[in-house]
Order: structure tokens, then C-alpha cells, then sequence
């Protein structure tokens, strides 16, 4: 989901009144960043208050991968826990393909969904059987469904994975009406808007932007029924819900795509159109109604601010994450965020940002530029060399006028953070190795 993929963020012709709720009840940010701008990465970052490179869960993890997050890191569930809370997971989990490196290992006391993104298997985009076996896609599986441990499914047509959405809406609903007397913790991971776009049946048609469109009125469809246990367990006002998108639209996809909002390119770049995607937070009495936040943040800093809120402790190995819970509840003016380092391609430190400044490193990266899809078939990406670059994302969102030349001095504040970076995480277009990065798991 993009930045722009909803109404409170400016979609158009697709009406999302439930999300256009949570806005109106809630806060909304406009600088939230996740950690990278693919699944894996930034599902990493969110549960662990980690850039993924530090914990080894750059990029995205394919059937038959050697590595899982590390289960001797902290997640968000393992804290929550500690001070007495139930969990659960539904959905796309994406940190490891297998037991024992699926969510019941991780802190959830509870897992229904599938390991990876649903493209991950053996069909086309026309729906049929890839029979060439020189493509990658010609050796996966169907895609598993697991609960617990145990695999009960699997998805070989688009009609099976029509049900997704709504089988994961009704555990939802269930889970929060069984578990409304204590404090529980939901990690609800929509396996929608990544495609293939496959809406059910009673959505399909429905909107006028085509099954894109369709697909994110099932997911406001979705959060209304969330919405509506919350209501009916009267556990609104005692829930912070949060509404988030694990990164940009992969754009190749066209009129399947998402909404970058005006920002440049998307997913697997590090353009804000990659990173800077929606959040959405409410917390009835605590947090200020349709209220709006431009301070900079990221899925890092979810952690470390909802364990914050709940009194769980933080994790007892180095994060990244900072707590802006004072900032959340209005008793502070100011985000404690200041630089956020954007990193892809495996270690490699492409941007770093500093308040409103962002300085580009020369690098190769992948562009969408004229090369948008259609009817759910992706029309490639090409790579481009970027030269050194720095932007001013308060007067150019956009990221299209280099001022670099205006601004000795900012480039040099930036290249020092960037220099703290490397001697810390590491770089891969320095060849720096990092003095303080752990181990992914490795799988058997």
C-alpha cells in the first residue's frame, strides 16, 4: 500500500470510510518510514525496533532461503508477553519459511496465514501454470497455509486466494471478541494489496479504479470489521490501534499498483516513494482526534513506543527504535528522530536524512520511470545509476531538484552521520563490514 492509497492521504475514486474513521479519531503521520522498502526488511524492523540490516534480515526471503530471523532477538509479542499479554498473528509473516522460524516461535501464542507474499508461487499473471523450467517461479509450490506449525492449505488458484482476506477478517473479529476481558496484542498482516490483486467476489467491480480499487475497499471493508468488534466489545477506548503499510507500490504493476502520493518511484527504492508510506494511530483519550504528524519516524520506533504504553520492558540487545510516546500523547513538541538511514540491496547505504535534508549517495537504482504495467501484468524496471544528490523534503518531496551545490555545509553534516553509520551497521558501497551487526538464523 502507498502513501497515497487511501483518502485521509489522497486517494481519489475509491472511498475508504473506515480508514477515513481511524483518521478522524486518530492521528495521522506523514513522515513515517519503514525500515526498507521490501517485505522481509521492514516486517523485521517493526517487530524488533531494528534497521534489518543490523539483525541480518535485509531484502526478501524466497521458498528454499538459508536464513530466518534470529529467534534469540526480542520481538515485540516476546515483551508483551512480559507483562501479561496474549498474542496472536494473522496473515503474511514473510521472517522465515518454516518451523521453527514461523511466529509461535517469536512470541505469538497464535499463527494463521500463509510465510511469504502470495505471488510466491508456480502461476503466472494470466493465472496459468509456468512451464518454463528456466524460471524461478517454475520450482515453487503453491502457497502453504499454515496454522501454528502446521500447514491446512494450500493456494493454486486465484479463486482460493480470493478467500484470504476475508477468512483473516472473521479470525480477527473472533480473536478479539474471544480475548476483549484481557490484554491482548493482534499483528494482523494483510496479505492484499500485493499482488496478484485477487478481491472476493462480493467486492469485485465495486469501485470505480479498476481491481486495484476493489481491493482497497475490501481492506476498508476489513478494518471496519475490526472496527466494529472494538465497538461492540466496548474495547475502543482501552485499544491503540495502528494502521501501517510495509512499503511503497511496486509500480511495474500499473493500474495493479498502488499510490506512491506524489513522492518519486516506490517499492525497492529508496525514494520516499519506497519508504515513506501510511500510518494511522488511535487511541481514544489518550491521543488527539484528527490530529496530524509531520515529525519523522519510523517502523523501528513502534516498538520501543508501544512497549512504552503497555509497560513491557525494551529489548536487552542494541535497537534502533526511540520511544515517541510523550510525542503520541501530546506532552512533548518535538519527535526525538532526527536521521533515519535508508539502506537496500543488502547492506548498502544508498540515503541518510537529517530533520528535512536528504543526501543521496551515487548508487544503482531500480526506476519505474515509463515502464508502468496493466492489467496485472508488470511491464520490468530498469536499473539507473544516481548520482550524489541532496534534497530538500520540506520545500521538495518530490526529490527532483539537487541542492547540493547551495548547501556545502548540509552535505557535510550527512556525510558524517553517514560515516557513523558505516563504522556501525556497515556499508556495501564502501566495502565496510559493520562493528555492530548480529546473525540471522540459519536454516537447515
Amino acid at each position: 500500500m502507498g502513501y497515497g492509497d487511501t483518502e485521509p492521504y489522497g486517494m481519489t475514486g475509491v472511498p475508504t470510510p473506515n480508514f477515513n474513521r481511524v483518521a478522524a479519531e486518530g492521528m495521522r503521520f506523514t513522515h513515517y518510514n519503514v525500515g526498507q522498502p521490501v517485505c522481509t526488511a521492514s516486517r523485521a524492523s517493526l517487530l524488533t525496533g531494528a534497521y534489518p540490516n543490523r539483525i541480518g534480515m535485509e531484502g526478501v526471503l524466497l521458498p528454499g532461503a538459508k536464513r530466518a530471523l534470529n529467534p534469540s532477538e526480542q520481538t515485540l509479542p516476546t515483551l508483551l508477553k512480559k507483562v501479561g499479554y496474549e498474542t496472536a498473528m494473522l496473515g503474511k509473516w514473510h521472517l522465515g519459511n518454516k518451523a521453527p522460524y514461523l511466529p509461535l516461535h517469536y512470541g505469538f501464542d497464535s499463527f494463521y496465514g500463509i510465510p511469504y507474499s502470495h505471488d510466491i508461487w508456480p502461476i503466472d499473471h494470466d493465472s496459468t501454470r509456468v512451464t518454463n523450467p528456466q524460471d524461478i517461479r517454475f520450482h515453487w509450490p503453491a502457497v502453504p497455509v499454515y496454522e501454528g506449525d502446521k500447514q491446512v492449505d494450500s493456494l493454486l488458484t486465484y479463486q482460493q486466494q480470493s478467500r484470504l482476506t476475508p477468512e483473516l477478517t472473521r479470525r480477527a473479529v473472533a480473536y478479539i471478541k474471544q480475548k476483549h476481558r484481557q490484554p491482548f496484542f493482534l499483528y494482523f498482516a494483510q496479505p492484499l494489496p500485493h499482488v496478484p490483486l485477487v478481491p472476493a467476489a462480493q467486492f469485485k467491480g465495486k469501485s470505480h479504479l479498476g481491481t486495484f480499487g476493489d481491493v482497497l475497499m475490501e481492506l476498508d471493508w476489513s478494518l471496519g470489521e475490526v472496527l466494529k468488534a472494538l465497538d461492540e466489545t466496548k474495547q475502543a477506548q482501552n485499544t491503540l490501534l495502528l494502521v501501517c503499510s510495509d512499503n511503497g507500490p511496486w509500480l511495474q504493476f500499473g493500474d495493479n499498483a498502488g499510490s506512491a502520493g506524489g513522492f518519486r518511484e516506490g517499492k525497492s527504492t529508496t525514494f520516499e516513494g519506497g519508504t515513506r508510506v501510511p500510518l494511522l494511530v488511535r487511541w481514544p483519550g489518550k491521543m488527539k482526534a484528527a490530529s496530524v504528524n509531520s515529525h519523522l519516524m519510523t517502523s523501528m520506533d513502534l516498538l520501543p513506543t508501544l512497549v512504552a504504553a503497555t509497560g513491557a520492558p525494551l529489548p536487552d540487545k542494541k535497537i534502533d527504535g526511540l520511544n515517541f510516546l510523550p510525542l503520541w500523547l501530546g506532552k512533548v513538541p518535538e519527535g526525538p528522530r532526527q536521521v533515519f538511514y535508508y539502506y537496500y540491496d543488502g547492506n548498502t547505504l544508498r540515503d541518510v536524512r537529517y530533520q528535512h535534508w536528504k543526501l543521496v549517495f551515487p548508487h544503482t537504482s531500480n526506476s519505474y520511470t515509463g515502464l508502468h504495467g496493466k492489467g496485472g501484468v508488470p511491464n520490468g524496471q530498469v536499473k539507473v545509476q544516481e548520482p550524489l544528490a541532496l534534497y530538500d523534503l520540506a520545500h521538495d518531496p518530490g526529490e527532483a531538484y539537487d541542492v547540493q551545490r547551495l548547501y556545502p555545509e548540509i552535505v557535510a553534516k550527512l556525510q558524517a552521520l553517514a560515516e557513523e553509520a558505516r563504522q556501525d551497521l556497515g556499508d556495501g558501497l564502501t566495502n565496510r563490514p559493520g562493528t555492530n551487526v548480529r546473525p540471522a538464523a540459519q536454516v537447515e
